[in-house]
């Protein structure tokens, strides 16, 4: 759960965007053509991705692992750390009432700097629009969105088309990734006592058919609107007392990797809903010495290769968040890296840097994590294709 709570985070499997023609089906013919008339077969073209990947530096390739925060009333003020550092992305922070065309304008602004940056290539736009007390963006042209406490006493078809509209709203707004739905389960027990999800009414509910069944509705309504949704905070924050941006030690003793509160993550991940974020607490349970987006049993293990999810994997803050404080912010980057993670959220500004030339150091010196980010850079530019952020897949 992202930073600016202190003022009230499948890919779908994309065509690669291959730069070739379709080939037409056989028709019936009377007999094959002669072998003269016949022409050689041409050399197999290079994709939109790869081509993209090969034209950039080592440094610009892992400026795309990392997500921005930047304040969605003055992006402008970080326009030179985006173009000096090119980061893959940007979230948008604190709170905004200029509307749906201020919006557009300064995320028009962050796409021409990120093009310039990286040499073409798109930026995601991120925020979070949950609703209630977490929506960063108001004004004219954004609904007000209820909180998910109510969302989860609609109807899920309702939902849907809730989210269709409000969806529009953001890519209206050059938003192309809402950092949403909640998918965590909150305990009865603790209610509002949940200090990162039952404060701020930021739960569908505390049954996890009900919460499974509204953060598929959320994501589709967002699908349709062709926004990216992102399914938090794996395995869930819904049994923890503290909020793990402002407190660290924070563990939750309960949760298993089969218990019933994963349903809402694996109905997600069956679904192909395109990113997943990761929290930061620790779960003492399925892996009592790492935080989940330091933990390869979390990250590799349960949500790879037992739920089978496919999307992008990306870490809850790292920037600012107290949970994590105690490591260095480059350590930060590459341990969630290396447990098998892809696009890593700052919202500290004054950390990127130092993260981008920690993992470069480390790809260097090993090469077992050089092909792990590559691969992370790699599905990275397939999902900006899919969503015609690379030159040539527009």
């Amino acid at each position: 759960m992202l930073r600016q709570l202190r003022i009230g985070g499948a890919v779908a499997a994309c065509a690669v965007a291959i730069a070739c023609a379709a080939i037409p089906p056989d028709v019936a013919r009377p007999g094959p053509a002669p072998a003269s008339a016949r022409q050689p077969p041409s050399p197999a073209p290079v994709s939109c991705v790869q081509a993209t990947l090969e034209a950039m530096t080592p440094r610009g390739r892992v400026g795309q692992l990392f997500l921005l925060g930047v304040p969605a009333s003055g992006v402008d003020r970080l326009a030179s750390a985006i173009e000096r550092l090119a980061p893959g992305g940007v979230f948008l922070t604190g709170r905004s009432t200029a509307g749906v065309a201020a919006t557009a304008a300064a995320t028009a602004s962050v796409q021409r700097l990120g093009a310039s940056a990286s040499g073409g290539v798109g930026m995601f736009v991120a925020t979070d629009q949950e609703g209630g007390q977490v929506q960063i963006l108001s004004g004219p042209g954004f609904s007000p969105i209820p909180s998910a406490r109510v969302q989860g006493s609609w109807e899920p078809a309702v939902l849907q088309a809730a989210a269709t509209r409000w969806g529009q709203e953001l890519r209206a707004a050059g938003v192309n990734v809402d950092l949403a739905p909640v998918a965590d389960v909150l305990s009865p027990a603790l209610g509002n006592a949940n200090a990162a999800i039952g404060r701020y009414d930021r739960a569908f509910g505390t049954d996890p058919q009900v919460v499974s069944d509204h953060v598929l509705a959320f994501s589709r309504g967002m699908r349709d609107a062709g926004v990216v949704s992102t399914v938090k905070h794996f395995p869930g924050l819904g049994g923890v007392r503290d909020n793990t941006d402002f407190s660290a030690g924070v563990i939750d003793q309960q949760t298993t990797a089969t218990d019933p509160t994963l349903l809402p993550f694996t109905s997600a991940s069956n679904a192909e809903t395109p990113w997943l974020m990761v929290s930061s607490a620790v779960y003492a349970k399925i892996d009592p010495d790492r935080a989940a987006t330091f933990s390869a049993a979390i990250i590799t293990t349960l949500l790879q290769e037992k739920i089978g999810y496919r999307g992008l994997i990306v870490s809850d803050d790292l920037g600012r968040a107290e949970q994590v404080a105690a490591l260095a912010p480059g350590q930060r980057a590459v341990r969630f890296l290396a447990a098998g993670g892809d696009i890593v959220v700052t919202a500290d500004p004054a950390t990127l840097e130092p993260m981008i030339d920690k993992v470069l150091s480390a790809a260097t010196r090993n090469p077992q994590f050089a092909v792990r980010i590559t691969d992370a850079q790699r599905r990275i530019l397939e999902a900006k294709a899919h969503l015609g952020l690379l030159r040539c897949a527009s």
